[in-house]
């Protein structure tokens, strides 16, 4: 099998899968970008520990973090399989890396798991394994994690990053729950934010990349903290030495919420 490619997806809200929006039906075509994968292992936003964890839980149910939202998205269920066999392996080259990893034996699929793959591998007939993120650490350290998985891609299984490639909440809401136009200026900002990764990206400027948070403009204004964007850095580092991305989809919601999803080969 030829070596797949790793994906940075921008999850949305858990409403996703009900919208009507570019951001959804980009999702549903993800599956036509590469082969069908033997399993997939996905990093997301919304699994927050101190350091790496893998999820060894063969049948993970679901975890509905969130509140608010339409009533029957609580009743949905991503019967997707675990696979302990592979989460085996993912902890023992996260290991072999010295990352000093660690096991939860039970968790299931957060939104930023279970709401992605409902809209792109909606037979959930493919395992999957869940890694963590660890906020308090920097992209370098996330990329790292990316480099120890990235075999895997030799192995048909597709390595995910789970997140968003911008995630001001408190501007989102604020303008949703107002009905206010969007802030002209901010949207400028995330434009200017997110074409300035999209460059880095696509000519594989590593060094930029992993100092974002000096180099890209208005950091603080789409992240006020960083944690949607470290699976980024992690997609980035699975595809190994050399890589370069492609912005496969960039739409953007309410006027300034971007959902730029990104192929890495």
């Amino acid at each position: 099998m030829n070596s797949l490619p790793t994906l940075f997806i921008s999850h949305g809200g858990p409403d996703i899968v009900l919208a009507d929006t570019p951001a959804r039906h980009y999702l549903e075509t993800v599956s036509d970008l590469m082969p069908k994968p033997k399993a997939i292992v996905v990093v997301s936003a919304h699994f927050e520990t101190d350091g790496v964890a893998v999820v060894t839980d063969p049948k993970p149910g679901m975890i509905y973090d969130f509140g608010g939202f339409a009533p029957e998205l609580y009743k949905m269920v991503y019967p997707a399989a675990g696979e302990p066999a592979l989460a085996t392996k993912v902890f023992g080259m996260l290991e072999a890396a010295g990352l000093k990893p660690h096991t939860y034996e039970k968790r299931g699929y957060d939104h930023g798991t279970w709401t992605p793959m409902k809209l792109a591998f909606p037979d959930a007939d493919i395992p999957i394994v869940q890694v963590s993120i660890d906020p308090n650490r920097n992209a370098a350290w996330h990329y790292a994690i990316g480099k120890a998985l990235a075999p895997l891609r030799e192995e048909g299984v597709l390595l995910i990053g789970s997140g968003h490639v911008t995630h001001n909440l408190r501007a989102y809401f604020s303008t949703l729950r107002h009905g206010a136009e969007a802030d002209p200026v901010l949207a400028g900002k995330v434009k200017a934010f997110t074409d300035w990764f999209a460059e880095k990206l696509v000519s594989g400027d590593t060094d930029a990349i992993l100092h974002w948070k000096q180099k890209a403009p208005y950091p603080s204004e789409n992240h006020p903290t960083d944690e949607h964007l470290m699976p980024i850095f992690f997609a980035y580092g699975a595809a190994g030495e050399g890589a370069k991305g492609r912005r496969v989809h960039d739409s953007v919601d309410h006027g300034f919420f971007a959902n730029d999803s990104y192929l890495f080969d």
